[in-house]
């Protein structure tokens, strides 16, 4: 049997409300490690979008949906229309955290990640994946930015104001 291995390509989703206040997530695996929505591409032809919405869903219970399709989950499920998720065409190439190499095929050591926003309402229920995350804040976005573990999602949170054209 063959491992499956990370795709070394992902999304960083900025969650945030029209006031420009920011939802972080701690990590489950690293308490005291704030991020955004991220996450790995599942398979090498997922679409990036595709990963986005897959990502803000599993790990936020958001669903972002085109709202001319049947909603996906229930009545009380939080649904976003597509069109608040947006491609801020940025990416970053990083190094991988060596803690978390092993997760990659063998001499994989950099990832691109390509930056998404969504805009929500601030009263959205979240609804976290227990195994990931511990717990949510919003703040607003610089004190959000300072709280952020990695650079380069702290980077793309102090870009939100130029992205506020939804």
């Amino acid at each position: 049997m063959t491992a499956q291995y990370k795709i070394p390509e992902s999304v960083l989703v900025v969650i945030h409300t029209a006031e420009m206040e920011v939802l972080l997530i701690e990590r489950a695996d690293r308490p005291g490690f704030w991020q955004s929505v991220t996450g790995s591409k599942d398979a090498p032809d997922e679409l990036l979008l595709e990963t986005a919405v897959r990502e803000v869903a599993e790990e936020t219970g958001i669903v972002v949906q085109n709202l001319s399709e049947p909603a996906l989950m229930t009545a009380a499920s939080a649904i976003v229309p597509l069109e608040n998720l947006q491609d801020w065409q940025l990416s970053n190439v990083y190094e991988i955290y060596p803690v978390w190499r092993h997760r990659y095929a063998p001499g994989v050591t950099r990832n691109t990640e390509h930056v998404f926003g969504l805009r929500v309402p601030r009263a959205i229920p979240i609804v976290l994946a227990p195994r990931e995350h511990l717990n949510f804040i919003w703040l607003p976005h610089r004190e959000a930015a300072d709280r952020c573990f990695s650079s380069s999602n702290a980077e793309a949170i102090l870009q939100l104001p130029m992205h506020m054209n939804i």
